[in-house]
């Protein structure tokens, strides 16, 4: 598929959502929206599916566990390939803007630890989008650098003093 376009996704995707929330017995209402240059983890996507209704904050439960897991059938459905797949973001009460400015906090305030403290932090396990987050905002930090480590499910982000990166 092309670059995702607001109709043609709009008339594949309500029919399968529909659906697929029905048959889940979730009581949410959805609207499929051109993006609106908001900044979420995965970027500025191009399309924004937002939830609400009774139980909306079932979808926000354990970090956002089944809208993820929405967003994860939809695009299976829609047959994005993977370098598309960014162009579309499912959100509910804002959840996706206000992680994305958590995991920048988040980064600032455990840099200013390792700062302080010249020991490395590690930062809980997070999937690969947050990750990224998380290094990218602190790429222009001279005095801390970040690494990915761990396996699966378990992999974080540890941040590092500066310094430590003069191994040779």
């Amino acid at each position: 598929m092309p670059e995702p376009e607001l109709d043609n996704v709009k008339l594949r995707l309500e029919p399968f959502l529909s659906r697929l929330l029905k048959s889940a017995s979730l009581e949410v209402r959805f609207q499929v929206l051109p993006g609106s240059g908001q900044i979420y983890v995965t970027g500025t996507p191009d399309i924004v599916v937002t939830f609400d209704g009774a139980n909306s904050d079932l979808l926000l439960q354990r970090g956002g566990e089944l809208l993820d897991a929405l967003e994860h059938l939809c695009l299976e459905y829609l047959q994005l390939p993977s370098a598309e797949r960014h162009r579309i973001a499912f959100d509910c009460q804002e959840y996706r803007a206000l992680r994305l400015e958590e995991l920048r906090l988040t980064a600032a305030t455990a840099a200013e630890s390792v700062e302080r403290s010249g020991r490395p932090f590690a930062l809980n396990p997070m999937n690969s989008r947050e990750r990224r987050i998380i290094h990218l905002a602190l790429q222009e930090n001279p005095a801390v650098r970040t690494e990915s480590e761990g396996i699966g499910p378990h992999r974080k982000v540890v941040i590092y003093p500066a310094q430590k990166n003069n191994r040779k």
